[in-house]
């Protein structure tokens, strides 16, 4: 049976304390925990929150098919990954990626996989609101973002 990994859109916050322990309760195999945390920036005092939407059910399952591919191409043994919707302030977490492996660079590996596609194929979009009471406008995925996920791609 594969690997499933623990997939989650949610509007409430994460712990990630308590989504390492999940991950790696009673598992003796596992010997690199890689964890990354995307948070909200102000953008230099500019920016009062970012409003993130989702298409649901296309959006996990757009998680799960990365996080799948991360899973058989890294031998990962264990990968969570949680991205929040709604208005985030500054300094407030957007997206978790956890990656176990049994090896520090599978599991480094596996991770930044799934954060370079998660940016550029699954199907969330951010709205600015601006410091000073307006909307801004939809933030778009950048030159670097696609860079980042080609690398992958090379054989």
């Amino acid at each position: 049976m594969a690997l499933k990994p623990l997939i989650r859109v949610q509007r409430e916050d994460f712990d990630l304390k308590t989504e390492i322990a999940t991950l790696t309760e009673g598992r003796q195999d596992i010997g690199a925990v890689v964890t990354f945390t995307g948070l909200c920036r102000d953008e230099g005092g500019s920016l009062n929150a970012l409003e993130l939407e989702h298409y649901p059910g296309m959006a996990e399952a757009e998680m799960a098919r990365i996080a799948e591919l991360a899973i058989a191409r890294f031998s990962l043994l264990g990968l969570s990954a949680v991205h929040r919707y709604g208005k985030i302030a500054p300094g407030e977490n957007i997206v978790l990626v956890i990656a176990a492996a049994s090896h520090r660079q599978a599991a480094f590996d596996g991770a930044n996989f799934v954060m370079d596609f998660l940016k550029t194929a699954a199907p969330f979009w951010k709205k600015e609101h601006l410091a000073n009471g307006s909307t801004g406008n939809w933030v778009v995925a950048k030159d670097a973002d696609d860079a980042a996920r080609d690398k992958w791609l090379k054989p």
